[in-house]
């Protein structure tokens, strides 16, 4: 095999789809029960489409716990740091103001007024970077295109996405039915979920 057979090779199995196999259940229940066995049979899950939050899910599906906390703590630290500095130029460096009989002549006497936009400004760094960053994550962006593989969905019923990989799909299949599901639908997909 020349250079150029196993060029072309790889160009095939790169373009080829990978299966995925699409059960649809109509109860959250069932769904629940369906993912931890799915788990153990140690089939990849690849995501899974509900019309409503399910309590335990991304525990059952085995997701780590988000971070996103974190980042709000980071943004109220940048936030109360901008607010500091902030307030330290305009009230005390730059313009002092007498107001109210309060001298401007540290940061540190006039703290205790400067307490409210302190907090406003911890809060609005916070919230709104946060937001972002979870866009950012989640890919959502303005006009993106819908990934729902079913309308159900959105209305009453849930689908579980699971990578066909090298196993055989009849089993699969048979083994789906036997967790509750009402329809399953092989899709070949070419990108990764």
């Amino acid at each position: 095999m020349t250079g150029l057979d196993k060029l072309q090779n790889l160009k095939t199995i790169k373009s080829m789809a990978s299966k995925v196999i699409h059960a649809l259940y109509n109860d959250d229940d069932l769904l629940m029960q369906a993912v931890k066995q799915t788990r153990a049979k140690h089939y990849h899950i690849e995501e899974v489409y509900t019309p409503f939050p399910v309590h335990g899910l991304d525990k059952v599906m085995g997701l780590e716990p988000t971070r996103i906390a974190i980042t709000a703590f980071m943004y109220g630290l940048i936030g109360i740091t901008v607010a500091t500095l902030m307030m330290n130029f305009i009230m005390i460096e730059d313009w002092p103001q007498n107001i109210g009989g309060k001298p401007s002549f540290s940061y540190i006497e006039n703290m205790p007024s400067f307490v409210p936009i302190m907090f406003e400004l911890t809060v609005f760094f916070a919230a709104h970077l946060m937001v972002i960053t979870f866009y950012m994550r989640s890919k959502l962006w303005p006009f993106k295109e819908a990934e729902n593989p079913d309308v159900r969905t959105t209305d009453d019923h849930f689908l579980m996405a699971v990578d066909a990989g090298k196993n055989d799909i009849e089993e699969m299949s048979s083994f789906f039915y036997s967790t509750g599901a009402v329809e399953i639908s092989i899709v070949e997909s070419e990108d990764d979920h």
